[in-house]
C-alpha cells in the first residue's frame, strides 16, 4: 500500500477552499448539467480505497458518470454536509466518527450499513507476549505508530495514553496509513516490537499474524460498522445513484479481496472491476 494524497488533499482543501479541491481533484468524465457528476469523497484508508472505487465502478457501469476525491478526514464529512460532495461511504460509528457524527448529523443523509464488523484499537505481531494494553510496559520503545492527525483512531489513542496508567510515558507518532503498514512489515520481517494503531477489515490481518490487545477500559468502543452518507441533494440530483448507494452493502470477505488485490500493485480501479465481475450476483441487488 503506498497511498500518501491525504495530507496533500487536505492542505490544499485548506489553502485553496474546499470547493477548488473538489473541482480540481479526482476523476470526472463531463460536466453536462443535463446529465450531473456523482462527486465520492474519501480517505486514503485502504477500506475506503477499495469500497470507494468498487462502488464508483458500479455507478459509471450503470451510465452515472462519477469523480472521486481523496481529502482529510474531517474535511470529508464537511465536504458532504456541506453539499460540495454527493456521497461518502466510509462513515465508521459509532466509535471512530463520531464527533464527526455528531457535528454533521443534521447536515447529512445516513443511507446505512455498507460493511458490518469493523473494528479498531491496538494491533501487535502474534509473537509479543502481550495479550491486553494493561500487559504494555517497555515494548517497542515506548512508542505506539500511529496514522493521520485527525482519524478517530487516532484521538482515541491520545485517551488510551491518559487512561491506562501504564501508557502515561508513551508516546503516540503520527505518521500515515501507508507508513504505518510500511513500518509494521519491517518490524515483523526482524521480529522486532511494534504496537500500531490498527482497524479490521484490512489486507495486513490476511498477510501477518497480529492479534488486538484487549481494551478493558472500552476505549476504542466495541464493533463498529461502516455507514453510506450522502449530502441533503443527491437523492434529487442523482436518483439512480442515490438508490444504488442506498443498496451498497458487502461483507469483510469482500472487501479485504479487493484491498489485497492493491496490495498486491493492482490498480484500484482494476481491482474493483475484478471483484465485480467476480460478484455479478451481488452486484445486481444494489443497482436493481
Amino acid at each position: 500500500m503506498k497511498f500518501s494524497k491525504t495530507m496533500k488533499a487536505a492542505g490544499l482543501a485548506l489553502g485553496l477552499g474546499l470547493s477548488a479541491v473538489l473541482a480540481g481533484c479526482g476523476n470526472s468524465s463531463s460536466s453536462d448539467k443535463s446529465d450531473p457528476t456523482v462527486e465520492l469523497a474519501y480517505v486514503e484508508w485502504d477500506t475506503e480505497v477499495a469500497s470507494t472505487n468498487v462502488i464508483a465502478e458500479v455507478l459509471k457501469e450503470e451510465g452515472i458518470k462519477v469523480k472521486t476525491t481523496s481529502l482529510d478526514n474531517a474535511v470529508m464529512w464537511e465536504a458532504v454536509a456541506n453539499n460540495k460532495a454527493d456521497a461518502m461511504v466510509a462513515g465508521w460509528l459509532p466509535h471512530t466518527h463520531g464527533a464527526q457524527y455528531d457535528k454533521y448529523k443534521d447536515q447529512v443523509e445516513d443511507l446505512g450499513v455498507n460493511l458490518k464488523g469493523a473494528k479498531i484499537g491496538l494491533v501487535v505481531p502474534d509473537y509479543m507476549k502481550v495479550d491486553s494494553i494493561e500487559d504494555l510496559k517497555d515494548q517497542a520503545k515506548k512508542e505506539i505508530t500511529g496514522i493521520e492527525p485527525g482519524a478517530g483512531i487516532m484521538g482515541a489513542t491520545e485517551k488510551a495514553l491518559k487512561d491506562y496508567k501504564n501508557l502515561s510515558d508513551w508516546k503516540l507518532k503520527q505518521s500515515s496509513s501507508g507508513a504505518m503498514t510500511v513500518a509494521l512489515g519491517q518490524a515483523i520481517k526482524k521480529k522486532e516490537d511494534i504496537v500500531i494503531t490498527g482497524w479490521a477489515p484490512h489486507w495486513m490481518f490476511q498477510k501477518y499474524d497480529l492479534k488486538f490487545l484487549k481494551d478493558t477500559k472500552k476505549v476504542y468502543g466495541g464493533e463498529e460498522q461502516i455507514h453510506t452518507f450522502a449530502s441533503k441533494k443527491l437523492k434529487e440530483k442523482s436518483p439512480d445513484a442515490y438508490k444504488i448507494l442506498k443498496n451498497f452493502n458487502w461483507t469483510t470477505d469482500d472487501i479485504e479481496s479487493v484491498m489485497l488485490d492493491i496490495h498486491d500493485g493492482t490498480p484500484p480501479e482494476q481491482a474493483a472491476k475484478t471483484w465485480i465481475k467476480e460478484n455479478q450476483t451481488k452486484v445486481a441487488e444494489w443497482t436493481k
